[in-house]
């Protein structure tokens, strides 16, 4: 009886080792057809029914990360410039995605169901990826190693957090996996044109939606030509990488002039000229391995295993380019000094890995002899998952719940945004912009990173070398709090602490601002502090 974890009869080769080439399997499985069979499916069922219930476990878990609200804040506005022609900030000028493509959409969930509606959007997204891992892994090497690769990837800890937190990052990831997914379905097979050509789309878009995803443009592409080579030879292959390369770029570069100008600054300020954090490489490398060790090891294991079993050069360069995707994430990052957002970019080169760890398990399994001691290896290779499970489920909750949570500090400041209508200088004022749904106030509103006028032009932004997340101008904001600017000033010294000491300085000496609330905000002694501009005498 076929129980779907079972390895597959001889009668149906199911690896790339047993078919032709690394093309030839994905073509023969792909020309019968695309949609997956309930019965040969089922065991996908009870990985996706584990991942969502996780994820939804945290949903609630904590209020709006910064960039959670920044991106549905920013998805109002676009309905409201889209709508009614309303004016808006410039987004693109320093956003790390077109703010066109997943904050309106994001937004619009928001609409629907709130905060959790624009989280329950991410899962699905997520559960997607799910899918076309599975899937993709069935195409080549059958249906116990997609098992497998599907089971590993849903239980990541950056996995279960993406499936509930509400930013582009797992729209990313479904869209890149998607346009694997078309490549590894075209595979060797005659006349795939349209596959290809579907498959630069879905990046472009992708790309479009997350600037830092073009790290992984270079997998799917090259995995295009090492899906075809061995059966179609070099030329043929290198015409179907120019295929997807080209409607990248022709859709990126038609964007790119669409936009103007303020689309290429935010592509420069946010990906190709980002500034350089403080964190030391080690740091970096060592997070990464924590959160997505368990996928490398299995997926090196992988290759080392395709490599002893002598299939071909092909098949092990394929899995090669699948370990190397989980890589080049923090490796990028290790070299900007950055952990910012490490535990959201490692989810897109662990959907590659996870392919190459699922056959690493199921080529353990079949090394069993067939009958019970192999049924025995494929339980106990079931019940191993528990450990990466369980930290997936730790590492989750801790992503989660990883900032200030914003309550107190909002119920506080909504009266005082409320009774004026002066000019509001927030540390962080998206938070506050979404929860007080202020979308047609924006120009009252201005960080510790720029100021924003009457006008809605900015003011005393940070400069080049900074970066877009750099603390604005100690200059100029002293001359706004000299001139009484600001009728409200609320800082919490986490992100711009320096220059928030000479803001709060400025304010005590111009004797013109009085201290109204100190709000307890994050891990102790973490505050905000808030001013109000009194009357004059």
């Amino acid at each position: 009886m076929d129980d779907g974890l079972t390895p597959a009869r001889s009668a149906e080769p199911n690896t790339l080792a047993t078919a032709p080439s690394l093309g030839a399997a994905a073509s023969h499985r792909g020309q019968r057809g695309a949609a997956l069979s309930i019965p040969g499916a089922w065991p996908l069922v009870p990985v996706l029914l584990v991942q969502a219930i996780l994820s939804i476990r945290l949903l609630r878990a904590d209020t709006a990360f910064l960039d959670e609200a920044t991106y549905l804040w920013a998805g109002h506005l676009e309905w409201a410039h889209w709508l009614h022609n309303a004016p808006i900030p410039p987004f693109p000028s320093y956003f790390s995605g077109a703010p066109v493509i997943y904050p309106p959409l994001a937004a619009a969930a928001d609409s629907v169901g709130g905060l959790t509606g624009a989280r329950l959007l991410s899962l699905i997204f997520m559960l997607g990826a799910t899918v076309l891992v599975w899937s993709a892994t069935r195409r080549l090497f059958g249906r116990q190693a997609a098992f497998f690769a599907a089971a590993l990837f849903a239980i990541l800890g950056p996995t279960l957090h993406l499936g509930a937190f509400a930013t582009y990052d797992a729209m990313s990831v479904f869209l890149i996996g998607l346009a694997a997914w078309l490549v590894i379905r075209a595979g060797a097979r005659p006349g795939a044109t349209r596959l290809l050509v579907l498959a630069g789309v879905v990046l472009a878009l992708a790309n479009a939606a997350a600037y830092s995803s073009t790290l992984f443009d270079v997998i799917v592409i090259i995995a295009a030509f090492v899906l075809a080579a061995p059966e179609l030879g070099a030329r043929t292959a290198a015409t179907r990488c120019l295929t997807v390369l080209i409607v990248v770029a022709v859709l990126l570069g038609a964007g790119l002039l669409i936009g103007g100008s303020t689309y290429w600054h935010g592509v420069r300020a946010t990906t190709l000229e980002r500034a350089p954090g403080g964190a030391s490489p080690l740091t970096v490398l060592g997070d990464a391995w924590l959160w997505t060790g368990v996928i490398v090891v299995a997926a090196l294991c992988g290759v080392v295993i395709s490599w002893v079993r002598r299939e071909g050069r092909w098949s092990v360069l394929f899995l090669v380019l699948l370990t190397v995707a989980a890589l080049i994430g923090p490796l990028e990052q290790a070299n900007l000094h950055t952990a910012a957002s490490l535990d959201k970019h490692v989810g897109l080169g662990a959907w590659f890995a996870a392919v190459a760890a699922g056959y690493a398990v199921d080529k353990l399994i079949a090394a069993a002899p067939v009958g019970q001691t192999r049924t025995v290896t494929c339980g106990a290779c079931v019940v191993a998952l528990a450990l990466p499970t369980s930290l997936g489920v730790s590492q989750s909750r801790t992503f989660s719940t990883d900032w200030p949570n914003a309550a107190s500090f909002i119920a506080i400041l909504r009266p005082l945004v409320a009774h004026g209508d002066g000019h509001l200088l927030v540390e962080d004022p998206e938070i506050a912009e979404y929860y007080l749904r202020a979308e047609d106030q924006w120009e009252r509103w201005s960080s510790t990173r720029n100021i924003v006028l009457p006008s809605g032009a900015s003011s005393g932004g940070p400069t080049s070398a900074a970066g877009v997340l750099g603390p604005g101008n100690a200059g100029t904001y002293g001359t706004k709090i000299i001139n009484g600017y600001f009728s409200i000033v609320a800082l919490n010294f986490a992100d711009t602490t320096p220059l928030d000491q000479k803001i709060a300085a400025d304010l005590k000496a111009s004797h013109r601002y009085q201290i109204i609330q100190v709000v307890p905000y994050g891990v102790p002694p973490g505050t905000y502090v808030i001013w109000r501009l009194e009357p004059s005498s």
